[in-house]
């Protein structure tokens, strides 16, 4: 078990959300709060020790929710480059591991990441998400992967890594990654809601 108070938690909110077109897709409502806010309300009872939002032409205010703003300057560099700047920050923490979520997935919860945490063991950790069919986010990475976090680039970020790792299987629907207009509305009939 790698305990929270030992983990970083590191969530990206930095990408460009081409196929969501123009609107800052994590501003969007979803049940009555932004849609990058969902995450963030369901890990506030996680007991990280650091909380970082790797952010970039949002007007979500992370801050004010208890992480510490580390701005992407170059989004289009990929996934890759803001899961560099995010490790690089939590390297600051000390930490034996650092936890990676994505802020357009707004059904992850506490339980499955205490799950998460509980599996994971050593400095070598690796775990991600599945839904049983693909690993996904959230995922987790001892502090004997860093290096190569820190050289991750594109769009891949750590896929290979992730793919090599445990699987902690969640329901689907905790997974739901909202890319298009058509996710969010497709999550929003799920729920009943039109906002």
């Amino acid at each position: 078990m790698i305990k929270a108070e030992d983990t970083v938690l590191i969530l990206l909110a930095a990408g460009r959300s081409v196929r969501f077109g123009e609107a800052d897709k994590l501003t969007q409502p979803f049940l009555g709060e932004p849609l990058a806010l969902h995450v963030v309300t369901a890990l506030e009872g996680v007991p990280f020790r650091a909380r970082i939002a790797v952010v970039s032409g949002t007007d979500l205010d992370f801050g004010a929710r208890g992480y510490a703003e580390i701005a992407n300057p170059a989004p289009e560099a990929g996934r890759g480059k803001s899961l560099a700047l995010g490790v690089a920050a939590a390297m600051a923490q000390d930490p034996r591991a650092v936890l990676i979520a994505l802020a357009d997935m707004p059904r992850v919860t506490a339980t499955h990441i205490f799950r998460m945490l509980d599996y994971a063991s050593g400095d070598d950790a690796v775990l991600a998400s599945s839904d049983g069919r693909a690993p996904r986010p959230p995922a987790l990475f001892g502090r004997a992967h860093f290096d190569l976090l820190l050289a991750a680039t594109g769009d891949r970020g750590a896929v290979d890594l992730i793919r090599r790792g445990h699987h902690v299987i969640a329901a689907g629907d905790e997974l739901v990654d909202i890319d298009t207009r058509e996710d969010l509305a497709a999550l929003r009939a799920r729920y009943g809601t039109v906002r």
